[in-house]
């Protein structure tokens, strides 16, 4: 027994120090089964954001992450589901709370986690139509979803990237699949997915060209495009000379898709972000649109095949953790950035949302989580 020391509990003896540490665990557990959320209770304009508190917080399974919000940044989705868009899968669920992009803390892990740690800072972002949003005190995102949160980037920087980093990088990456020498263009170069698409584009290699509007052209061109063209020009097919390997569409409307679709190489991918599959699901319902969709989408892939030898095809982000494990790696040395144009707090969701849709605000807004 030289060298062990035995303690000895008398009869009845009570470990106050796991007790307490109990007893705190328990009112850890209970005040994180709710917390404050803004939510749509019904869909319209701004003024029907709410901001709710003891709205409650599901369990969390096996391969999910419970995160404590930090930043959070407003995606023109965001706008467009709380004015109806997606109703046809949302409506049944109201209130929905809104939000894809977040910055924060791991609260807690489910069973199957082992990349992630309580107290790690992490970002990440949700599939378009997750049915719980991150405009809340506590989100809850797959493992998949989230990545560790570069330490050069603030909560708030942080949150602004990973979905529209993501939304590009399905386009490029997963669909035209680029490569180094071929050349890009982006028409609508100056929001957040046309600025991802850009830097994604340069570090692979790609000479890339952009379409904005005038007051973005210096910021695009610092992006790295080797060319930015003012949306309003005259004859925007003559000035952007040549034809491309790739054309991400983030504005499609008519006038853009046959821009974009006359620039094509033959074999080149023409990718717009405005897909009617939401929108021919809202009108006629989840299978009978769904139906009209595939047949919409497959009937243009046919029409721009035969007539100009191209690919199309509409673009929905995806989740990917590779992928964001390397947009993190990006950001870290500063090769991707989103500019922020102005923060709010969360109780004022509302004005946050009107900011956004007024389009006068350069760069993104982002609710800050008290």
């Amino acid at each position: 027994m030289i060298g062990r020391k035995r303690i000895w509990k008398p009869v009845g003896f009570v470990d106050y120090s796991s007790l307490l540490l109990s007893v705190v665990n328990n009112v850890e557990r209970r005040l994180m089964s709710t917390c404050r959320a803004v939510v749509v209770p019904r869909f319209g304009g701004p003024e029907v954001l709410e901001v709710r508190q003891n709205v409650g917080i599901p369990d969390l399974g096996a391969s999910e992450v419970l995160v404590r919000t930090f930043a959070v940044g407003i995606n023109p989705l965001d706008c467009r589901m709380r004015s109806g868009y997606g109703r046809s899968l949302f409506e049944p669920l109201l209130p929905l709370i809104l939000g894809r992009d977040i910055s924060g803390e791991v609260a807690a892990v489910g069973s199957s986690v082992r990349q992630l740690h309580v107290g790690q800072e992490v970002f990440g972002a949700l599939h378009p139509t997750a049915i719980r949003g991150t405009y809340s005190d506590y989100a809850i995102l797959s493992e998949e979803e989230l990545a560790p949160k570069p330490p050069s980037l603030t909560h708030v920087e942080a949150s602004a990237i990973p979905f529209a980093a993501l939304t590009a990088w399905r386009a490029l990456k997963s669909t035209a699949r680029i490569n180094s020498g071929q050349s890009l263009l982006v028409i609508g170069g100056g929001g957040a997915v046309g600025l991802s698409a850009i830097q994604l584009s340069v570090v692979a290699g790609c000479r890339v060209a952009s379409t904005c509007g005038k007051v973005s052209i210096d910021r695009v061109m610092a992006a790295g495009a080797e060319q930015a063209v003012d949306y309003t020009s005259q004859d925007l097919k003559a000035e952007l000379k040549g034809q491309f390997d790739a054309v991400l569409d983030t504005i499609g409307v008519p006038e853009t898709e046959a821009l974009g679709i006359g620039l094509l190489k033959r074999g080149g991918h023409y990718m717009t972000l405005q897909g009617e599959a939401v929108s021919l699901t809202d009108k006629y319902g989840l299978l009978a649109g769904g139906a009209a969709a595939a047949v919409v989408l497959s009937k243009k892939q046919v029409q721009y095949r035969q007539s100009h030898g191209v690919n199309y095809s509409w673009t929905i982000m995806r989740t990917d953790s590779e992928a964001l494990e390397e947009i993190a790696r990006l950001s870290k040395v500063g090769k991707l950035k989103i500019p922020v144009g102005k923060t709010f707090p969360m109780t004022e969701a509302a004005e946050a949302h009107r900011v956004r849709e007024s389009k006068v605000l350069r760069g993104k807004v982002v609710l800050q989580i008290e």
